[in-house]
């Protein structure tokens, strides 16, 4: 699992603010407050990043924020993007697998009215943090 961050550029608006990333043509959101539009930029990364993995194209390196030119009214921040973290918020469809395990093992588990699946989860969730 990915974790990336990007430099946003933050455009006081007359009401709100529109975010831009300069590393990710057309990743544009909006807010009307600035929590708003902070909340939004997280989505927008989120939403922009997982297509292209989706679609099994690299992810863009980033340009230094020191390097950007901002108008009067706007500000850079970084954002970040946790695909772990997303993949929990955003994709909580349950899907039903088929697995192999010892028999005495099923059996000793049955004995001790362990739950398989949350079993597997904890035991899935756990590997991922290490990797």
């Amino acid at each position: 699992m990915e974790k990336r961050i990007y430099p946003a550029i933050f455009h006081k608006e007359e009401v709100g603010y529109s975010v831009t990333f300069p590393d990710l043509p057309g990743c544009i959101t909006e807010g009307d407050t600035l929590e708003e539009a902070f909340t939004m930029a997280q989505d927008a990364l989120g939403i922009y990043l997982y297509t292209l993995k989706e679609d099994k194209v690299d992810l863009p390196k980033y340009v230094a924020p020191e390097v950007l030119i901002l108008d009067k009214d706007s500000f850079i921040t970084l954002v970040e993007w946790d695909e772990l973290k997303y993949l929990k918020r955003t994709s909580n469809k349950s899907v039903k697998k088929t697995l192999t395990i010892p028999e005495w093992l099923n059996t000793k588990a049955e004995e001790e009215n362990i739950n398989f699946s949350q079993t597997l989860q904890k035991a899935l969730l756990e590997q991922l943090e290490e990797a």
